[in-house]
């Protein structure tokens, strides 16, 4: 919101300059974003947090700077001189559906000129972002900004029979809007509507309709100021895309008690400017009117809660100052009698968000100074523990770190179209009843999708190199009972060697995200080529020649590949990129697992030795195949399996590729002699041959 300085010191005498003031405000709690002195003046550009919609008005705004200041609020009180006829007579209102507008005032006034407005209306409507129209329509946009609260004016004339039914929307009903769009409604919308209430003439809250807008031929105005339920304007409005001035103070929580103030200060303002004839009176139906709760605030939570005291008069002034009318009600404390200081609050109609005593503590430390607070944590009271798998994720962190790659963070709210894209078949999604916006209104059912946006973030502004990976929680529907799981997930584009002078640059490959995954395997296993295992298996959107499934044991834990290029166009990602995600619990138990079967070996005494066996083998089978098999000879001196080279091309027959596999031997014992090497060589080729149908090429 725009703050006008000298429209803010038509409530308050601040002396402080603007950009001093604007550091103190940006101090108790409100948001600055800039600072511009322009042709009215200094306006400052405030961003009023979803819980303030009482400061979304320079009345609202005022009253923080009184607080801040300690200076008097100037009222508001506006009485504008009335004729000897009844609004009553003139207008009826119904509410029908009081669960979406709890109160809605009406007055009407006759014989008024529209015309252009001011010049000094025109510049504070510009100064705030406003264009000005004429002095009736501007009139109840500066009342708006002036006191926080939308309103609306209607051509009293072209009202059917002079009445107004407040009630929900019918199935496929349509409205034309002030902006000419015809827009249909969903059942259950708040909708104005006129006469026998069959025709539409405004969406509550949000906009008026087109055929009862002022004009320059209106003579008689009718004046709506009323108060909508937050929930029903936010949904309604996301739900039309329409985003206006007034359901941006309606969906936040409008003060219902101001609905007369306004509608009586945009009276007054519209006799000033165009003339008429004000109706006694207000027609006001008010079905929503609730008492003010009680809130009660004491020293000891002021200090457990802050680790420091505040004065009382400072407590009772700033309470007073934002409108709580603090009352002292010290009780005794215990046996030993003494006083424990308390103060009973009445909750302010335009601050519904503040219920509990923690709230107004927020409160007098704000305006207070939190700066005044000394920098000291409260004493603990528990120990700290740490969780079960705390030591293993740190050691999956650290290793992931060490093998290059960064840990972002992620919001798990996604939109649900892009979650289609990875959500496994059968998979139902979380969806949120109440959704932030249209682009979070799901929880991701896979790591991945948010993983993917990451690294089109980073691609979109210019970091052609990343190597990323989150331990967070993906969540999915089972039973109609939303599940969270842990997982890791993996993400990599760019090159994974960059130029040098002694080497050349190297594409990340799915060869490097299966190496990184292997080195994760091995936290499970301590012994070399253990770990993960891998199947040519994966989901669609992973490239089918360059992809697979990880088992770890008999537990399958997750996907690793190359993203196919019918998604990447989709989402516009120019280059390769490789995206991974595991299951952490049964990754985090096997890790525990190992390190407690973790036994000192000492190095062995012994020679190595190394063979390698030139294979040529049908295209389908797989290393891990190779490895599994030569494994299953049980012998002991084997060390290591390796896949050493791959070759495709001339001299190798059609539907068939040649892979070196080397194996190490080492005993702990003695030193292997030929007649033991070449004799676990014999075994390991007639294993091959009679598994894989493998030949071999060469020694």
């Amino acid at each position: 919101m725009k703050v006008v300085y000298n429209w803010l010191k038509d409530f308050v005498d601040a002396t402080a300059p603007p950009e001093e003031l604007a550091s103190r405000l940006a101090l108790a709690g409100t948001n600055i974003g800039s600072l511009e002195n322009g042709p009215h003046g200094a306006v400052i550009d405030a961003e009023i947090g979803s819980n303030r919609p009482d400061c979304l008005g320079h009345y609202g705004i005022a009253r923080e700077v009184a607080a801040i200041y300690k200076l008097p609020l100037k009222h508001v009180s506006p009485k504008p001189a009335e004729s000897a006829a009844k609004s009553s007579d003139a207008i009826k209102v119904e509410i029908q559906a009081p669960e979406l507008c709890g109160r809605f005032t009406a007055r009407v006034i006759r014989n008024v000129k529209i015309q252009p407005s001011p010049k000094w209306l025109k510049d504070r409507l510009e100064a705030s972002g406003v264009s000005s129209i004429s002095n009736v329509v501007d009139v109840s946009n500066y009342v708006m900004l002036e006191l926080g609260h939308a309103l609306h004016a209607f051509d009293y004339d072209k009202v059917r029979d002079h009445k107004i039914v407040v009630r929900p929307a019918k199935p496929k009903e349509k409205v034309r809007t002030l902006d000419g769009v015809e827009r249909q409604l969903d059942p259950g919308m708040c909708m104005i509507s006129d006469g026998d209430g069959s025709r539409s003439i405004g969406i509550g809250g949000i906009m008026g309709g087109a055929e009862t807008e002022i004009s320059f031929s209106t003579k008689n105005v009718l004046i709506e100021c009323a108060w909508f339920d937050p929930v029903a304007v936010r949904r309604a409005s996301r739900s039309l895309k329409l985003h206006t001035e007034a359901s941006l103070r309606f969906g936040r929580g409008a003060d219902p008690e101001m609905a007369e103030l306004a509608s009586r200060r945009s009276a007054e303002l519209i006799l000033e400017l165009a003339g008429g004839e004000l109706l006694a009176g207000v027609v006001d139906v008010y079905p929503g009117k609730r008492a003010p709760e009680k809130i009660r605030v004491t020293r000891a939570e002021i200090l457990r809660v802050m680790g420091a005291d505040v004065p009382d008069k400072q407590i009772e002034a700033s309470l007073s100052a934002l409108g709580f009318a603090p009352v002292r009600v010290d009780h005794n404390r215990g046996a030993e009698g003494s006083l424990l200081a308390a103060w009973e609050c009445a909750q302010p109609s335009w601050r519904a968000e503040v219920e509990r005593e923690i709230d107004l503590i927020e409160e007098i430390a704000r305006i207070y100074g939190l700066d005044k607070f000394p920098p000291r944590l409260p004493a603990a009271r528990q120990g700290a523990a740490r969780l079960p798998q705390g030591e293993a994720e740190t050691r999956l962190r650290q290793r992931l770190i060490g093998l290059g790659y960064r840990e972002i963070v992620t919001i798990p709210h996604v939109a649900e179209e892009r979650d289609a894209l990875f959500r496994p078949a059968g998979v139902s999604p979380a969806r949120l009843s109440n959704p932030l916006s249209e682009e979070a209104g799901v929880l991701k059912s896979t790591g991945i999708v948010t993983m993917a946006a990451a690294l089109e973030w980073n691609l979109n502004h210019g970091q052609r190199d990343a190597r990323l990976f989150e331990i967070g929680r993906h969540y999915r529907l089972k039973e109609n009972r939303p599940v969270e799981t842990s997982v890791l997930t993996i993400g990599a584009t760019g090159e994974a060697r960059e130029k040098s002078l002694y080497e050349s640059p190297r594409d990340y490959s799915f060869a490097d995200l299966k190496g990184a995954l292997d080195e994760i395997g091995q936290l499970a296993d301590g012994r070399d080529a253990q770990g993960f295992q891998w199947r040519d298996e994966g989901p669609e959107w992973l490239h089918p020649g360059k992809r697979g499934k990880i088992q770890l044991g008999n537990v399958e834990l997750g996907m690793a590949g190359q993203l196919t290029r019918r998604i990447a166009d989709l989402l516009k990602l120019r280059q390769g990129v490789f995206l991974a995600e595991i299951e952490l619990a049964p990754l985090y138990s096997a890790m525990q697992s190992a390190k407690t079967a973790q036994r000192y070996v000492p190095l062995p005494r012994f020679p190595s030795v190394q063979r390698d066996f030139s294979l040529l083998l049908a295209e389908g089978i797989s290393f891990a195949q190779i490895s599994q098999s030569i494994r299953s000879l049980n012998i002991q001196e084997i060390t290591s399996i390796e896949a050493v080279d791959l070759f495709r091309g001339k001299n190798v027959p059609a539907g068939k590729y040649s892979l070196l596999v080397r194996v190490t031997f080492q005993s702990r014992e003695a030193t292997l002699t030929d007649a033991q090497i070449n004799h676990f060589e014999d075994k390991i080729i007639s294993i091959l041959k009679h598994r894989q149908g493998a030949q071999l090429r060469a020694s």
